[in-house]
């Protein structure tokens, strides 16, 4: 560097003294020379200015080379010893002049770091010099956002990205504290710094500080950064499935209910498509809520709510209905090969709600999926079309395919048929029995599609179609018949079945094998009973190649002929029962089986002994629901009667739940079965038959059974109801009890002025009641002392003063007099309350029996009559001379009656009876009335029960055949068992009777009309 300074010196002078003089310059030339050749001698030399660098990431520096001596190329060097060129933009190299070089380093990185070179050359002089670039890096938050927001739930990876060199430490703070990973597994610092929650909380949101230090340096910094946890929307429709009806102009109120954080923004969507508020709908500010306006069919179907906020969204649909039944608009035949690949059978159908179509072949039914194991039946369904797919398609697929589509409103059903080409399918059996000159057919079925042609071969030759004597050919449909006749040993062999179609063609061979008879059946046992006997057998090991058809079961006593039976053989046949034998008496016995071919060999014989007379054994009974559910039927099955006939079978029956049993009913011996009606629904029931004979009862016969549900509808007519609906039965039932109370109060009216009727008229129509005459007598008396002038009123007293009957003379007939015999037992009540009444009654007994007895009923209904009567306990009718004839002679004797009526219609105190009540004609026992009743209940007597084997019993009041007809004036029964004539309690029942009768004051004018009263 100095010595460029002096020769640009020497230069500078040399052209002053140019002019000077021409030989001070070539002395100074001289001297030029002389220092340029001693410059070229001496040593170059590179200084780097400064010696040491140390740059931040990010910043920029220069370095300065200085040469001292004559360099003729100064140049700077990378760390990896890569020149440094000039055009490059992070490290810039420039030459101020001929002895520096500056090297300037932009934005530092870390890559800048490094020994950067300086070399300065001249010729083969070369110098250089070195220097040490140190980077470091301080802290730099590169990536610290904030707000950071999260779904709840989700890992949270909060994002705090700090550089520095040496690399910082972080620290996490949260509400003032620092995060203490080890005390909460929630939170994890992670390699690269950032702060990891696992499934972060609404609880979690804040601001957390990211601290960076460096140690080295003492260096800190911190970043603030707000988290925020977003919350996904939750969505409820208040309905999910809105009915409308079309086309009446009426509107539909869709509506969900969304929360969530953000607030949720909610829309409506219908096939894909948001709706906005306009002619056809109508959003709430919130839109929680949509209305459909002027509801058409197009509009039904499924619309979307949707809530959506930055956490994501949620959707919830809402049906609108539009109800219209189904209705299959596409289902067409269709015709396949066997083998092919597939055959797809598609079903279109149309309704409102969009109908689930469905299918079925045969007794299966085909749902939404594969089918089968084997995956070869598929069903698809997509909005209103479903297809069924047959793979790798079998003949059996041929058939009609019913397509169903149904919804809530109804459902349509369509037929179609999958036609299944296909090579003949041949099925038989191979083996066939027959001997000779015993015709047998050898079936040859025969499936296929188009139909076959069935050629049967023997021998390799044709059969010829023509039938011969031993040979031929029936051909239906779909089995072909070979009748083989043999005559001989030849015709017994192989014979061929051949079918050809368009298809294909099968073959099938048959064995013709001659039959033998079977082997011995073996008897295994023989359990003898009185007059019975039932042996057990096995079935014979071989059966010869044809069916057994029956046994042969002989029986003798010993040494004598035997008695023999056949019995067909049935199906699992393993025992037979004998019957007619001798109690106490010694047989044997052996069997043998039967088929076409004849009989096989009978076992060896078996002896046994019958036992002694005795009871009969259980029957065998069979219990099922009969009728409408109520009814029981319960058949039985004769067994062995001991040795003595059987007098008559036993039936008895409860509920399991209860310990009584109802009453015993005895039925004939011929009888089969009896039906108990009348029971409790869905209960269980209990049901014993004995068999009697002379030797005493048999074990019973035991069977449980329950019985059906109550139904909750009554039966239609087709079911053995009666039609008619509970209502319709209610107001029946009223009608019925209105016009009772009306036919009452009409007889009391007219009987004994009383009752709603005698009120009308005596408050509307001025019609005096019979109270009214003492108080129009005492009117009468007063206007007629008032005023002498007019004439007393005392004339209405004539109407009920010759009233017939009031005196003792004969009843005259009228309309209410009866036509048949009144009932003796009415007769028989008249005297004690005669003897118990005052003699000022106004009415006779015997016009209130005859009223009683006015109906045409039979003489059962008019008992019911008199079941009030002082003489209720005696249950039949007294002997023929108590007849009606005699009765109004018996009233006649009584000139002043002493009876009232017997209807109790006033408010007055009853008078109490006489203590010791007297009848006036003794009571007849009912040993004495028995015939008189069974006369009088014959005309409403059901049919004898000994005549049938049905017999009904209906319910528990129905026990026996005994009680079809009931005298209503005996007492009632309970559980079949009559309670007997007692003549204390006929006593009783008198005085209570009585008790009831109203007494009559002897002098009528103090009536003061309240007998009206009802």
């Amino acid at each position: 560097m100095y010595f460029m300074k002096v020769v640009d010196n020497v230069t500078n002078f040399s052209f002053f003294f140019f002019f000077l003089s021409l030989p001070s310059l070539l002395l100074w030339i001289k001297w030029w020379l002389l220092l340029l050749m001693s410059s070229s001698i001496a040593a170059i030399q590179v200084e780097i200015t400064p010696t040491q660098g140390e740059i931040s990431v990010g910043d920029s520096k220069f370095f300065l080379c200085e040469v001292v001596g004559d360099a003729k190329d100064i140049d700077w060097y990378a760390p990896s010893g890569e020149k440094i060129l000039p055009n490059r933009q992070d490290i810039f190299v420039s030459r101020s002049d001929e002895t520096t070089s500056t090297l300037t380093i932009y934005h530092a990185n870390v890559d800048s770091a490094g020994i950067y070179k300086c070399v300065a050359k001249n010729g083969d002089k070369e110098a250089q010099a070195t220097v040490q670039v140190k980077i470091f890096q301080k802290i730099t938050f590169e990536s610290a956002p904030s707000p950071q927001e999260f779904n709840e739930g989700d890992d949270a990876d909060i994002v705090c990205d700090v550089v520095s060199s040496p690399p910082p430490t972080i620290i996490w703070k949260h509400k003032g504290s620092r995060i203490q990973v080890a005390k909460d597994v929630r939170y994890k610092i992670m390699d690269n710094g950032h702060l990891q929650i696992r499934g972060i909380k609404k609880t979690d949101e804040g601001m957390y500080n990211c601290e960076a230090r460096v140690m080295a340096r003492g260096e800190i910094d911190f970043r603030m950064i707000k988290v925020v946890v977003n919350v996904l929307p939750t969505i409820r429709a208040r309905q999910s499935d809105v009915n409308a009806t079309a086309d009446v102009g009426s509107s539909a109120l869709l509506a969900c209910d969304a929360d969530g954080f953000p607030e949720p923004t909610v829309t409506w969507a219908h096939n894909n498509i948001v709706l906005e508020t306009g002619d056809k709908y109508s959003l709430n500010e919130d839109g929680s809520e949509l209305v459909i306006k002027d509801v058409k069919k197009v509009d039904e179907g499924d619309y979307t709510c949707i809530a959506k906020n930055k956490a994501g969204e949620k959707a919830e649909e809402v049906s609108l209905n539009v109800f219209v039944q189904p209705k299959i608009t596409y289902l067409n035949n269709q015709t396949v090969s066997e083998f092919e690949e597939q055959v797809t059978l598609t079903c279109e159908a149309s309704g409102d709600p969009t109908p689930t179509i469905s299918w079925s072949f045969e007794n299966r039914v085909f749902s939404e999926g594969e089918q089968s194991l084997d995956r070869n039946i598929v069903v698809r369904s997509h909005a209103r079309v479903s297809s069924l797919t047959l793979k790798n398609v079998q003949f059996t697929y041929a058939g009609q395919y019913l397509c169903t589509a149904s919804n809530s409103i109804g459902q349509d059903d369509q037929n179609m048929y999958l036609e299944v080409r296909y090579a003949p399918k041949l099925q038989g059996n191979v083996a066939w029995y027959t001997w000779e000159g015993n015709p047998t057919n050898i079936s040859c079925k025969v499936e296929a599609h188009p139909r076959a042609t069935v050629v049967w071969y023997r021998d390799g030759l044709p059969v010829p179609s023509a039938n011969f004597t031993n040979l031929k050919i029936y051909t239906t449909p779909t089995i072909s018949y070979l009748e083989v006749t043999p005559s001989s040993q030849d015709d017994f062999g192989s014979y061929n079945c051949s079918a050809t179609n368009a298809m294909g063609t099968e073959y099938k061979e048959f064995l013709l094998i001659e039959a033998d008879v079977p082997t011995t059946p073996e008897l295994y046992q023989v359990e003898p009973f009185s007059s019975t006997a039932v042996i057990q057998f096995g079935e014979p090991e071989a059966t010869g190649g044809v069916p057994i058809i029956k046994y042969r079961v002989q029986w003798r006593l010993p040494g004598q002929d035997w008695t023999e039976k056949e019995y067909s053989a049935e199906d699992d046949l393993n025992q037979i029962t004998i019957f007619g034998l001798n109690p106490e008496t010694t047989y044997e016995v052996r069997i043998s089986a039967i088929n076409g071919k004849g009989e096989s060999e009978s076992s060896p014989a078996k002896p046994f002994k019958t036992e002694p007379v005795r009871e009969p054994s259980a029957p065998k009974i069979e219990v099922k629901v009969h009728n409408k559910g109520n009814s029981l039927k319960v058949n039985w099955i004769k067994q062995d009667d001991g040795g003595s006939p059987i007098k008559h079978y036993l039936v008895r029956y409860k509920a399991k739940y209860v310990s009584d049993w109802k009453p015993e009913m005895r039925l004939p011996n011929d009888s089969e079965y009896v039906v108990l009606n009348g029971l409790d629904w869905n209960t269980e029931y209990e049901v014993h038959v004995v068999a009697e004979n002379q030797q005493g009862r048999s074990e019973p016969g035991i069977r449980s059974i329950r019985t059906a549900s109550e139904p909750t509808t009554i039966p239609d007519a087709m079911s053995g109801g009666s039609g008619l609906g509970t209502g319709a039965i209610v107001g029946i039932l009223i009608v019925v009890f209105f016009l009772l109370l009306v036919g009452v109060d009409v007889t009391c009216y007219f009987l004994n002025k009383c009752g709603l009727l005698m009120c009308i008229a005596v408050n509307f129509c001025g019609k005096a009641g019979p109270g009214a005459k003492s108080k129009d007598m005492e009117e009468g008396k007063a206007a007629f002392t008032k005023d002498e002038s007019k004439e007393p009123i005392v004339e209405v007293r004539t109407e009920e003063e010759h009233t017939p009957n009031q005196g003792g003379g004969p009843t005259e007939p009228n309309e209410t007099t009866p036509l048949t015999e009144p009932e003796p037992a009415a007769a028989d009540t008249t005297s004690p309350v005669v003897n118990l009444l005052p003699s000022t009654a106004t009415n006779s007994v015997a016009e209130s029996f005859s009223t009683a007895q006015s109906s045409p009923a039979s003489e059962c209904t008019t008992l019911t009559t008199s079941a009030s009567s002082p003489t209720k306990a005696a249950p039949a009718k007294t002997s023929p001379k108590n007849s009606p004839a005699a009765q109004p002679s018996s009233l006649k004797a009584n000139t002043q009656p002493d009876v009232g009526p017997l209807v109790d219609l006033s408010d007055t105190p009853k008078v109490p009876p006489s203590s010791n009540p007297t009848p006036s004609e003794p009571v007849s026992p009912p040993s004495a009335n028995a015939d008189a009743q069974q006369s009088q209940c014959d005309q409403v007597k059901a049919p004898d029960s000994t005549q049938s084997k049905d017999l009904q019993v209906d319910g528990p009041a129905k026990d026996a055949p005994s009680a079809l007809c009931t005298d209503s004036t005996t007492p009632a029964q309970n559980d079949g068992k009559a309670v007997k004539d007692d003549k204390t309690k006929g006593e009783a029942e008198v005085k209570n009777a009585t008790a009831e009768v109203k007494t009559v004051p002897n002098e009528a004018p103090q009536t003061n009309g309240n007998e009206s009263k009802a």
